[in-house]
């Protein structure tokens, strides 16, 4: 029987994803009690509005979000973000740089590398905004020249944030592997044996959006 893992953190008004980015502003445009002028007695809808920045919640970078000739939103393959074989890599959450040694020897090629850290349970708390988990260049370079389709993880950037080197999505994303940050429940996920979904809004001439990532499992 397959069973439906979500991944994903929902999307909330006044949120902050990472600071120094705005929070998303969730809305009216049309409230329930406005609307009752343009229908039919008895019948209402809502029409929400939200103001927020690409990067917020759970998102899915494509490679133009680093690189300006980069493939956009609306240009990801399906078979690039979709139905993907996923692997989960486990580390200890007190392990900051998590190098290449975690995935050697183990055939990544065409899979979503999903790396759990554990990071995730301080979401919403300023825990998550210090000393959080990331991936090293070699780390990075090992993916790419191995294959992965897809790499993501539960923390507040795949790289490290102490400086403005960005080696990870630069390596990865100049190889059109999407990244997916900031998700979540990865415990809850087997090792392998599972099919992942991160699929974005079809958005030209942006390069990150937030998605409902999730796992088939089964």
């Amino acid at each position: 029987m397959k069973t439906l893992l979500d991944l994903s953190h929902p999307v909330e008004d006044g949120m902050i994803t990472y600071k120094g980015l705005p929070a998303p502003i969730i809305c009216d445009f049309l409230s329930r009690e406005a609307s009752q002028e343009h229908y039919a007695q008895g019948t209402t809808f809502h029409i929400g509005k939200i103001e927020m920045v690409a990067n917020t919640g759970t998102y899915i970078d494509s490679p133009f979000h680093r690189y300006a000739d980069g493939k956009d939103l609306s240009e990801l393959a399906l078979e690039s973000i979709a139905d993907l074989e996923g692997l989960v890599f486990r580390v200890n959450p007190k392990q900051r740089a998590i190098g290449l040694e975690i995935f050697s020897g183990t055939n990544v090629h065409g899979k979503a590398v999903l790396v759990h850290t554990g990071w995730a349970k301080h979401w919403g708390s300023e825990q998550y905004f210090e000393n959080h988990p990331f991936l090293t260049a070699e780390a990075a370079e090992w993916l790419k020249t191995s294959g992965a389709a897809l790499v993501g993880i539960d923390s507040l950037n795949i790289d490290d944030t102490s400086d403005g080197q960005r080696p990870v999505h630069s390596i990865l994303l100049k190889a059109e592997i999407p990244i997916v940050e900031h998700m979540c429940h990865l415990e809850k996920l087997p090792d392998s044996s599972f099919k992942f979904h991160a699929v974005p809004v079809k958005v030209k001439k942006f390069g990150t959006f937030p998605v409902r990532a999730y796992a088939i499992v089964g």
